[in-house]
């Protein structure tokens, strides 16, 4: 099976920003029907790699062409607001209520992208993350050859997000997408682009494939130093054994995974933990007890009760406006509830992050405003890590270390916000929104971090990989005054959503076919199309030692890169097929 179509060409492209080479002769393709996503540290060139792509920059040298008559739609970061602009004349084209709710396409994109926004409202008078939502919402009302999206996740709820991904994945466009939503990107994305030191390294797959085929690529090299390797070990073992929505990846891609990670713990030891938390904190952490608040005339928690116990890691998840952030305020004391009480352990130690970046001392420089904290910090097995080690971690070196915190970008800012919370050795962490303007490098650093912590988390979190991977429990305020535990997570959240929100019967689906016979002939697909994908695999691993045997002849080489290439796309498909084999089993 010959691979599609390219629909852009990106051919030995360099640029640069100053002295700044973030693109050193890339060269790649996007063929119709792909869908890519793309990672890679802030400040590296992803979005600097879009511009260029979709032409809106030039490049400094080297080529970028486009098929003929290529429709392109590009979601940038910035806005770009027109004075008097309404929602209604952005999105509807200034179509009445009626006519655009006749529309299936454009009634769903509006009731989940611009829920409770006045259409009529006009754009310069809305918030950023509200603008943002109304040109996502017009760019998935035209239609597109490419389709070309920058952090499309941000300012949208879990909720959002999920639906988000399950518009795109009908699309018949191609998608490159940067996002550091790591749920999504495995959710809509079939490629992976990871942009480092002016290259763009390729992986088949979305972000739990591109983790195993990066780790695999570091085992056979043996260039990854180890605690970076043992980042990714542990990674691959939370992708295999924590995220129940990952678990319909192809029985190949399993095995694989094993092998990896056959020595590798679970991410953290909660018993131990929670042992650590229980000295440090007694019985008592803090409990609301049956509170009640209303904001803007709207009971937000109606005699709720909510008890926050030693060593427990709690994700809250709820619409925008739900009252997350109100439930965080409480928890933190910052907040007193209009009925109901409030009560705090005696040794507790709590340090709450706000979405807010203005806290940081504007004047001061990076080391000196954590050193100001605490020199050296004690981790929970008992080693130490002084300021700059950390530092380090959270990707503050060299220059960066004496920077003005006031000429930090707002990433940096946000990563020294966390640090400087961490440094300060608390017991009870509140985190509000945690990963905004996070890259996935910084992510993992978080989450290595927080899994020997001792102490009881509550997190509001938009990123539902990094909700599900350092939580335990999952509690949403569901609109109706109280807050719920879900046994079975953001998963059981959206499906109660989903339901609460049906506005029309399903469609009728014909009965005719036995489901039993259906499921009986779908296992026996599965079984042939994972023989096929074994001996295909069997092949690629064959044709990939051949390209090492002949590294130095040039023209053997052209040809096992042909064959090389044709076994990929074919494999590729079968995993396709398999996914669809493995849904109708199911």
């Amino acid at each position: 099976m010959s691979p599609p179509a390219n629909l852009v060409n990106l051919e030995r492209v360099d640029k640069a920003y100053g002295t700044r080479r973030l693109l050193d002769g890339v060269s790649l393709g996007i063929g119709a029907g792909q869908r890519v996503g793309m990672v890679g540290r802030n400040g590296d060139g992803k979005s600097t790699l879009l511009r260029v792509l979709t032409k809106i920059e030039p490049a400094d040298a080297g080529r970028v062409t486009h098929n003929r008559g290529l429709r392109v739609g590009y979601l940038e970061q910035g806005d770009r607001v027109e004075p008097g602009q309404t929602v209604r004349h952005l999105v509807l084209r200034d179509r009445a209520n009626h006519e655009w709710a006749g529309d299936p396409r454009a009634r769903g994109v509006v009731e989940h992208l611009l829920a409770g926004l006045d259409l009529d409202r006009t754009l310069d008078a809305l918030s950023g993350g509200e603008r943002r939502r109304a040109a996502l919402a017009r760019l998935l009302l035209d239609d597109h050859d490419l389709v070309v999206l920058d952090e499309p996740t941000n300012h949208l709820d879990v909720e959002a997000v999920d639906w988000l991904a399950r518009h795109l994945a009908g699309l018949p466009s191609a998608l490159l997408v940067v996002t550091h939503d790591r749920w999504f990107l495995d959710a809509v994305c079939t490629t992976t682009w990871e942009v480092h030191d002016g290259v763009v390294d390729a992986y088949d797959g979305g972000y739990a494939a591109f983790v195993l085929a990066k780790a695999e690529r570091s085992r056979q090299a043996g260039a990854m130093e180890t605690r970076r390797l043992n980042l990714v070990r542990k990674e691959l073992a939370w992708l295999r054994r924590g995220a129940p929505a990952r678990t319909s990846k192809p029985r190949f891609r399993v095995d694989a995974a094993n092998v990896l990670i056959a020595d590798v713990p679970e991410p953290r030891d909660r018993l131990e933990l929670q042992r650590f938390a229980t000295t440090r904190l007694g019985k008592d952490v803090v409990d609301l007890e049956d509170v009640s608040v209303s904001l803007g005339g709207r009971a937000l928690l109606d005699r709720a009760t909510f008890r926050l116990a030693p060593g427990e890691r709690l994700g809250l998840v709820g619409v925008n406006g739900a009252g997350k952030t109100t439930v965080l305020r409480l928890l933190s004391g910052e907040l007193r509830p209009d009925a109901g009480r409030r009560k705090q352990g005696r040794t507790v130690a709590l340090a709450h992050l706000t979405q807010s970046l203005d806290e940081l001392p504007a004047g001061e420089r990076v080391l000196d405003t954590v050193e100001g904290i605490r020199r050296v910090t004690t981790l929970a097995g008992g080693g130490e890590l002084t300021a700059t080690s950390m530092l380090e971690r959270f990707g503050f070196t060299g220059d960066r270390l004496t920077a003005r915190i006031g000429d930090l970008s707002g990433g940096e800012r946000r990563r020294l916000q966390v640090l400087r919370l961490l440094m300060s050795e608390p017991n009870v962490l509140l985190l509000d929104e945690p990963t905004n303007d996070l890259d996935i490098e910084i992510l993992n650093v978080v989450e290595d971090f927080l899994d020997g912590w001792p102490g009881s988390l509550v997190v509001v979190s938009h990123d539902r990989y990094f909700l599900e991977r350092v939580c335990d429990e999952v509690w949403a305020l569901l609109g109706d005054g109280t807050l719920k535990m879900l046994p079975r997570g953001v998963e059981e959240y959206l499906e109660r959503r989903r339901a609460a929100g049906a506005a029309a019967p399903d469609v009728p689906t014909s009965s005719g076919q036995s489901s039993a016979a259906g499921q009986r002939a779908a296992r026996k697909e599965l079984v042939r199309l994972e023989r096929q994908i074994a001996r295909l695999a069997a092949r690629e691993t064959d044709l990939h030692e051949q390209l090492t045997v002949h590294a130095s002849d040039y023209e053997k080489l052209a040809g096992i890169d042909v064959d090389l290439r044709a076994v990929v796309a074919e494999k590729d498909a079968l995993e396709e097929q398999w996914l669809r084999a493995a849904e109708s089993a199911d």
